[in-house]
């Protein structure tokens, strides 16, 4: 440690004599000392010492308290003494200096205190293990003393953090500590632990860090709480920025959503404190990280989704368009809509819906340019309002139409009552102020970057100069202030409209060439001999001119490309004007606008270039110089190549359009086969359990049958034995021959079921293949309705005897009446002998039980009669639905054959037409490789993938064959 002792020697207020004795004593009694109190109070009296000796007490003590640390670790207040001591000898935040040298040594003795501490990484990791203890004069102090570390010697800290065993993990439990003073710190601790290391960004957002920081922040009152706030604010940046995967965890937590209350603000105005400014400053920041162009353009554009479905953005553009915001929160608030809204179509929908809340309501966009071409306004605010009109702008051909039609003759307002924001545009284009000139030339030139149509479209704008002049062209009016010899920042910013409006659009080269006085005005700029400040003007004035020659289509005989060329040769010269034209690049201020979209300048001096000009000038710069050298015969070649070029390349996009199309219709035909081949799988399912049912009914009818058997061989029994009591022969044969007539319809309805059973087995057998056997099915079902018919006869026979015997019956009871009657009359007007007596009883009982048979039998014969009429309505039910399904299946059958034969003659269309193509495509690729111009061997894929198609069509018409 003696280099220690050398750095320090120069220093004229060193320790007396007596306190140097003092820290040695106290060291060894550290050392030596057996006794935990004698160790504990040396500890503590060097913590009071180290603060004002902290030289003498970190080069005699630090090795003695290390040790303590690793073998004392039982009694908490000697380890937090410890510690605090090591704070104070590392730390720098003690009271400052007042001379500068006594501070850059108190930093040097800091970086090598820490030095010699990390020299044994088991220094940091007994530190770690330190933490997990909850008493609090040793977590706190551990705590301090891990962040000085990484104060002073970030990254090799940070390193031995990282490989060391969970490491990461137990700093993130300082967040959880109920105690708010370490968890606050611990805030802090992670702030300097996630500083520019990536990997341990990585493991502290995916050990909850997210969670845990934004619900401290929501507890503390967000915006409006203190501090503590802003520390996580400023640790939340620190896991985010320039870190891809933690914004992607960030987003798919659904954190932003958590994000909105944030920036609910009201419209009070005294809510301000200065803490609050800080807190939303850095929320506002912390949404900019998260759609920073500078991130994927994916990983952009999903953000910006979610922050305009979670309600983020209308809640920044309440902000927007709110009364007493504080004019940097102002600032901010505009940057960061501009993020949220660039280059995304939706957000960029909403902002240009919003409107602000004035009488009557004007579009945000219209507020904004107003503060923008007002010289009154802050430069910073200004610049922001740009940047919000260029991100509005960016990719977005609707937005470019709308403004640029604000400018038209068709679209302005007639009674002057509301401004537009071409018209503001217009008025700081030629306004007085050099500032709002540039600021309006950019902004209308954003409106024209790479939309050919709004390029035409403005050609068409006529300004009114004077009272009784003719209203001259926008495109003129620029040109006359140019010559006009105005400010540089004026100068340079109707330059860079012109470039970019004139850039891809021959028709306004055309326009710009028919003025004659626009081309020797270029060629004089260039050819003088200016100072430093005009060779950014004489380099601009080239490039305008290169542009005129490049996007050239001859169609002015004075000012074709070859007499532009001749022209710049005998006035400037072809390497005068190729250098001049370098001046562009090689500015001082061009490398720093080239670098982010975003116009950040110190002051106006320095707004000279815009972003996405210097991406206009890296393109153009070459080919200009390219097409300055050509010659015209080479001019000539290059335009008929173009020429032959264009023609193939319609050629080529015809032929795959109409490939593309083709491919759309065989996808469609495609999905139809596929349809009707479920369809046709339910049908054939359908089938199948129409044929289980009529399976089932059989059984069920051949049980009816068998139980019919029984009953009739009951009924004969019966009627043998009633023949025995001959009671009247007459009636007995009558009954007799009733019964007889009875017994042959059942036996006529047996064999007319056994028919229909007979025929339920030919339509089983011929149900599977229901296309095979047409004529045999509708014979059999001319057949079913004759039996039915047959059957109908028969039942109303049937009916009738029936209604017949009952006549019978009734009869037969009035005449067992009459007898009685006559019996009962007789018995009471003639005495009987009593033999009589009985023989006239007994033939009433013969009577009342031959009656009583008959009845019987009566009532066996409805039923059967009743349930032979119940199956043959089930019988003939099942045969119409049986029929009725025969009829869908065949429907379906000549559907599905008809769709398969169109299909296939559309496809066999299909692919004699895409042979056509391919044979046209191959004579079209010879021609341009006789031309010499490459081909990029693309359709080999689309032929590879015609033969998959050709063999899904052979598949598809194998399947629906065996169909």
């Amino acid at each position: 440690m003696n280099f220690l002792r050398g750095v320090m020697g120069g220093q004229s207020a060193g320790p007396q004599h007596t306190e140097a004795e003092t820290i040695q004593k106290l060291c060894d009694r550290v050392a030596s000392s057996t006794l935990l109190d004698d160790r504990r109070n040396a500890v503590r009296a060097l913590k009071s010492l180290s603060k004002k000796y902290r030289l003498e007490v970190g080069i005699q003590a630090m090795e003695h308290l290390i040790h303590v640390l690793q073998t004392d670790r039982s009694d908490s207040e000697i380890i937090g003494y410890a510690l605090d001591t090591l704070y104070n000898i590392i730390s720098n935040d003690e009271e400052e200096e007042v001379e500068e040298n006594s501070t850059r040594q108190s930093e040097d003795l800091g970086s090598q205190f820490t030095e010699i501490f990390i020299k044994q990484q088991e220094n940091v990791t007994l530190l770690l293990s330190l933490l997990e203890e909850f008493d609090f004069h040793v977590r706190w102090p551990g705590v301090k003393l891990l962040t000085s570390l990484l104060k002073q010697l970030g990254p090799q800290v940070q390193q031995i953090i990282l490989v060391s065993p969970m490491g990461v993990s137990r700093l993130m439990d300082l967040l959880a500590d109920s105690r708010e003073v370490i968890r606050n710190d611990g805030v802090l601790l992670l702030q300097a632990l996630t500083r520019s290391n990536g990997a341990i960004q990585k493991i502290v957002a995916f050990e909850n860090a997210f969670e845990r920081l934004l619900d401290i922040i929501t507890e503390e009152g967000n915006s409006d709480g203190g501090i503590v706030v802003e520390d996580c604010l400023i640790l939340l940046q620190n896991l985010l920025k320039n870190n891809n995967s933690n914004q992607n965890f960030f987003k798919e937590g659904s954190y932003i959503q958590r994000m909105k209350p944030w920036f609910e603000v009201g419209d009070e105005n005294s809510g301000w404190s200065a803490q609050k400014v800080t807190n939303l400053h850095l929320m506002l920041q912390l949404v900019r990280v998260l759609v920073s162009p500078n991130n994927p353009p994916g990983a952009t554009s999903s953000c910006q989704k979610a922050m305009f479905q979670c309600g983020l953005l209308q809640q920044l553009c309440t902000i927007l368009m709110a009364t007493g915001v504080p004019a940097d929160i102002l600032t901010e608030t505009i940057n960061t809509v501009s993020e949220v809204i660039r280059g995304c179509q939706v957000n960029q929908d909403y902002f240009a819906s919003v409107n602000a809340p004035s009488n009557p309501p004007r579009p945000a966009i219209v507020v904004l340019l107003m503060s923008m071409v007002n010289e009154r306004q802050p430069f910073v605010l200004r610049c922001a309002v740009l940047y919000c009109f260029q991100c509005f702008l960016y990719k977005n051909q609707k937005g470019q139409g709308e403004i640029v039609s604000t400018l038209l003759p068709s679209t302005i307002d007639a009674t002057g009552n509301s401004v537009s924001a071409g018209q503001l545009l217009c008025g700081g284009l030629f306004s007085t102020d050099s500032l709002s000139n540039w600021c309006a030339a950019v902004a209308l030139a954003h409106a024209l970057q790479e939309n050919a149509t709004q390029k035409e479209q403005l050609l068409r704008v006529q300004l009114a100069t004077s009272i009784g002049n003719p209203p001259v062209s926008l495109l003129q009016q620029c040109t006359n202030i140019l010559s006009q010899g105005s400010k540089i920042q004026t100068r340079v910013g109707l330059l860079m409209l012109l470039c970019t409006w004139l850039s891809n659009c021959p028709i306004a080269v055309t326009h710009f060439l028919h003025n004659s006085a626009n081309v020797p005005f270029l060629t004089g700029q260039i050819a003088e001999n200016l100072g430093e400040e005009e060779q950014l003007v004489q380099g601009l004035c080239a490039l305008l001119l290169g542009i005129s020659i490049y996007f050239n289509d001859n169609s002015l005989e004075s000012y074709m490309k070859e007499k532009l060329k001749q022209l710049i040769e005998k006035r400037i010269g072809k390497e005068n004007f190729i250098e001049k034209l370098g001046f562009i690049s090689k500015h001082e201020l061009y490398s720093r606008a080239s670098q982010k979209p975003q116009p950040n300048f110190p002051s106006p001096e320095y707004m000279i270039f815009d972003h996405e000009f210097t991406k206009l000038v890296k393109e153009l710069e070459g080919v200009i110089t390219k097409a300055i050298y050509k010659s015209s015969e080479e001019d000539k070649q290059e335009e008929e190549v173009k020429k032959t070029l264009e023609q193939h390349d319609s050629i080529v996009t015809h032929y795959k359009n109409m490939i593309r199309e083709q491919d759309l219709q065989l996808e469609e035909l495609r999905q139809q086969i596929s349809t009707l081949k479920c369809q046709n799988e339910q049908l054939q399912t359908a089938v199948t359990q129409q044929v289980s049912q009529i399976q089932q009914h059989k059984d069920q009818y051949n049980l009816l049958k068998v139980q019919l058997g029984k009953d009739n061989q009951h009924q004969g029994s019966y009627s043998d034995g009633a023949q025995m009591n001959g009671i009247q022969p007459e009636e007995i044969g009558r009954l007799r021959e009733e019964i007889e007539e009875l017994k042959s319809n059942q036996e006529l309805l047996q064999s007319q079921l056994a028919e229909k059973d007979s025929f339920i087995e030919n339509l089983k057998s011929s149900q599977p293949s229901p296309g095979t056997n047409e004529q045999s099915s509708a014979t059999a079902s001319a057949r079913d309705s004759e039996q039915i018919a047959e059957l109908k006869q028969e039942l109303a026979a049937l009916k009738s005897q029936l209604n017949s015997q009952s006549l019978e019956i009734t009869k037969l009871q009035t005449e067992k009446q009459e007898l009685l009657q006559k019996t009962e009359a007789f018995a009471k007007s003639v005495p009987v002998p009593g033999e009589s007596e009985t023989v006239i009883a007994t033939k009433t009982a013969d009577v009342e039980g031959r009656l009583s048979a008959l009845l019987q039998e009566t009532k066996e014969l409805k039923s059967e009669i009743k349930a032979l009429s119940e199956e043959r309505t089930a019988i003939k039910e099942q045969l119409d639905s049986s029929n009725s399904t025969i009829a869908i299946l065949q429907n379906e059958k000549n559907k599905l054959e008809v769709d398969i034969t169109d299909s296939k003659k559309e496809q066999d269309d299909l692919l004699v037409l895409l042979a056509d193509q391919d044979q046209k495509i191959f004579s079209l690729k010879n021609k341009l490789k006789e031309l010499g111009h490459p081909v990029e061997e693309e359709d080999e894929l689309e032929s590879g993938d015609q033969d998959d198609e050709d063999d899904e069509d052979e598949d598809d018409s194998k399947e629906q064959g065996h169909i």
